[in-house]
């Protein structure tokens, strides 16, 4: 009989080596986004690997941009005719502001575009399968109206439905934007402790920026009671001005002496979008103004992202000492929790994180048109007549611009 050859060790290893291994496959975590807008908050869940089912938004500009980013979600128009919501991981609702901004119109939670969130909570009362996460996003003005009627309002509904909650305000620029954009995200669940997640990491407040030689970033439509100034950064992009007309934000470049305009498709990058993301038919009335509207109503997609991620990395304990207790006669503090039959308030800052960020001017990609001769006239008549204090030499250059836009 032939001796039989027994394989080595070493071939032994190798035919091992060489047979497929069986992956997991990572579990397709999903998305529900009422309030959607143009998809600030799914658009930054995505990149964080999860996948949007259903997306509701009202304004069909809007729901034109989703469908075009989102083509496999089910894109329904309005909040108000969800029969339920479908099952999914997270529930995302970035709701109206206007009755809760500090320039809106003030009517509080429940006003008639804030109060579409008592919708979401009707959903919520009716379904029997509830979302691992709710994520909600505003104004921080909402912690301070009506001695913060709005965010008690929302919190008692929470604990209503058995939800543990955390909010924390967070300034975007934590994230490498050179905006100065601050919103309030709350996290709630049934499932999970929603205070690691939120509160659990705290980049601390950098000290304020010294303007030296740096853009600086204004409102031109205001001048009377402020003028949203911000050094090396824009103010918080918005829906609409003061003016009530959606529009840019102006910048100030101290060395060239000049006032100018950036493009939408910068603005959309100080979003976090990429450029053109918003862009329209050309026979959209009032286009360019359009798109302004629905980039000042985003959410900041590298915030929303860093929330998806904290979302699957950061549930665990949350330690606390005798946290202070909420008030009772006045707004509530930047930062609180709810878990447990408990609440407290956090001293965390509105910088989770510090991302490094560009200078402004390095930053913008497009063209900077100049602020008009009739904005620049207007917003300099505004701010001499008024009781605000300001640097002589922006005046100046105010004065200069203006003369210059009167030679072109």
């Amino acid at each position: 009989m032939k001796d039989i050859e027994w394989p080595t060790q070493q071939r032994l290893a190798s035919d091992i080596r060489t047979l497929p291994v069986k992956k997991p496959v990572p579990e397709k975590l999903t998305v529900s986004g009422v309030f959607a807008g143009i998809g600030g908050l799914e658009e930054g869940f995505r990149q964080a690997g999860y996948a949007s089912d259903m997306l509701c938004e009202l304004d069909p500009l809007a729901r034109a941009v989703l469908k075009r980013h989102f083509p496999d979600a089910d894109i329904t128009p309005d909040v108000t005719t969800l029969k339920e919501l479908p099952r999914s991981d997270v529930v995302t609702a970035g709701f109206p502001c206007q009755d809760l901004s500090q320039v809106g119109r003030r009517k509080g939670i429940s006003g008639p575009n804030s109060g579409l969130i008592e919708h979401v909570f009707g959903l919520l009362r009716r379904s029997t399968q509830h979302p691992r996460w709710l994520v909600i996003e505003n104004v921080p003005f909402m912690l301070k109206l009506d001695r913060g009627r709005g965010i008690r309002t929302i919190t008692a509904a929470l604990e209503e439905l058995g939800y543990s909650w955390a909010y924390r305000t967070i300034d975007a620029r934590a994230f490498g934007l050179p905006q100065r954009r601050r919103r309030v995200v709350l996290l709630a669940s049934k499932t999970y402790d929603p205070r690691p997640v939120l509160l659990g990491v705290d980049a601390g407040s950098p000290d304020a920026a010294k303007r030296g030689s740096h853009a600086c970033g204004f409102y031109w439509t205001e001048g009377n009671t402020g003028l949203g100034w911000a050094v090396d950064s824009v103010p918080p992009l918005k829906g609409g001005s003061a003016l009530h007309i959606p529009s840019p934000p102006a910048i100030w470049f101290p060395r060239r002496r000049f006032i100018g305009v950036p493009a939408i498709e910068d603005a959309e990058r100080l979003q976090g979008f990429a450029a053109g993301w918003t862009h329209v038919d050309e026979s959209v009335r009032h286009g360019e103004r359009q798109r302004w509207r629905m980039v000042g109503n985003a959410v900041s997609v590298p915030m929303a992202k860093w929330i998806a991620e904290r979302l699957s990395a950061a549930v665990g304990k949350f330690e606390t000492n005798d946290p202070d207790p909420l008030p009772s006669d006045r707004g509530w503090p930047s930062a609180a929790w709810g878990h447990g039959g408990k609440q407290g308030q956090s001293d965390v800052s509105e910088w989770p994180v510090a991302v490094p960020s560009p200078h402004l001017i390095s930053f913008l990609e497009h063209r900077i048109a100049p602020l008009s001769k009739k904005a620049t006239a207007g917003f300099h008549s505004r701010l001499i007549e008024s009781c605000l204090r300001y640097e002589d030499a922006f005046e100046r250059d105010l004065r200069y611009h203006k003369r210059n836009a009167e030679k072109n």
